[in-house]
């Protein structure tokens, strides 16, 4: 799941200063790890441990306050009693891509993907977003082609994804709902043709750059394979020890 993370890393200078080309540095002094990249990690650690997700995340993020929560999240992290806010944000769709990666079968990794999203995010917008990536990045591991992987989340989800980014790239905006940035995302992983054209051209989009980039790029590294050295050095020189050692323990157990 580095290139959900190496994604996150690398939109991050990029999300509060839009563009709208993919001819970007893809890492600077400002690049660092965000909320995504926290979420991740505790979703994977969860699945490493057998461990229930609400309680691995509210650990984690409280181990890493500063990473840009959104609000309704950091009034989840710090409530007494911790519900879900019926929320359609993307925040469930940026840090699936664990359940992907781990999945035995379809099924099951929609499941998790449902569980991993309800601890804040029950609305049915925000378990479809989760669910979307989640399905996506399994089949991708599992050698789907992308017209494959393009019927079966147009079919199950309903998202427009015959769409170019070329047309959608002048008007876009910033938007942290799911229907309004997974589908997009989505379409930068399928008009790629490799790893890193497909994280140029979600942040190119000029949106929620880190969290569009952790989107495509889980999906990328499932269906490329790999994520170039390069990028993988310098997005491991930015994170911590402990995150480093939950990536190395679910790559030795699950291969990603």
């Amino acid at each position: 799941m580095i290139g959900a993370i190496a994604g996150d890393v690398i939109g991050s200078a990029y999300e509060f200063h839009a563009v709208k080309t993919v001819d970007v540095p893809l890492f600077s002094e400002h690049s660092r790890f965000t909320d995504d990249t926290v979420c991740t990690i505790a979703l994977a650690e969860s699945l490493l441990n057998g461990a229930d997700f609400a309680t691995t995340l509210y650990e984690f993020c409280c181990r890493y306050p500063d990473a840009g929560y959104g609000g309704m999240f950091i009034k989840w992290l710090y409530s007494e009693n911790r519900t879900p806010y019926n929320s359609f944000g993307n925040g469930s769709a940026m840090r699936v891509s664990p359940v992907g990666f781990a999945g035995e079968t379809e099924a099951e990794v929609l499941l998790l993907a449902e569980k991993s999203a309800v601890i804040t995010h029950n609305h049915p917008e925000g378990i479809k977003g989760a669910q979307a990536v989640a399905l996506a990045i399994f089949m991708a591991a599992h050698g789907a082609g992308k017209k494959d992987i393009k019927h079966e989340i147009q079919s199950q989800f309903h998202y427009d994804l015959d769409r170019r980014l070329d047309d959608i790239r002048p008007a876009y905006t910033f938007d942290v709902t799911c229907q309004g940035s997974v589908p997009e995302a989505i379409i930068a992983f399928l008009e790629s043709t490799s790893y890193e054209e497909c994280i140029r051209l979600a942040v190119s989009l000029g949106g929620d750059a880190d969290t569009q980039a952790c989107i495509a790029g889980g999906i990328a590294q499932a269906f490329y394979g790999s994520i170039p050295e390069n990028i993988a050095e310098d997005t491991f020189s930015r994170l911590t020890p402990e995150m480093r050692n939950t990536l190395s323990r679910f790559k030795e157990r699950y291969g990603w």
